[in-house]
């Protein structure tokens, strides 16, 4: 397993981006709309650590309450399948079972840590021989 990402939900994207490229020095790496999910992330990356931030914007949030503010934490697992069938072995809880986002090419599940924090696992697709 490879740790990617955190994930945090933000209130402006824009704002968002200017304060972390601008201010911190992180680097702007992609950004794009998810219709299905009525969400907009953005992706930005510490030059030195190499660790990246995703920044989501929730259409229609209005307000974020206080602890809604991290949104989840992403790990790469070559094996979406049997990863999901230790960890319901080990009685961890599944958030969303294995999907993909459309015109994605990874696979993808979200399950709980014992804080309800939202864990996502994200299988890449093998390359092509």
């Amino acid at each position: 397993m490879k740790f990617l990402h955190t994930s945090i939900t933000v209130q402006n994207i824009d704002a968002s981006l200017q304060f972390y490229t601008g201010v911190l020095g992180l680097e702007f790496e992609r950004r794009r709309a998810i219709p299905e999910n009525r969400a907009e992330i953005a992706f930005v990356r510490d030059p030195e650590s190499g660790a990246r931030v995703e920044l989501t914007h929730w259409e229609g949030k209005e307000k974020i309450e206080a602890g809604e503010q991290l949104d989840h934490l992403a790990f790469e697992v070559p094996d979406l399948d049997a990863f999901l069938v230790r960890a319901r072995a080990s009685g961890v809880r599944v958030a969303k079972e294995p999907y993909q986002l459309r015109g994605g090419t990874s696979r993808l599940a979200f399950v709980l840590d014992p804080d309800d924090v939202w864990i996502e696992l994200i299988e890449h697709p093998a390359p092509p021989r």
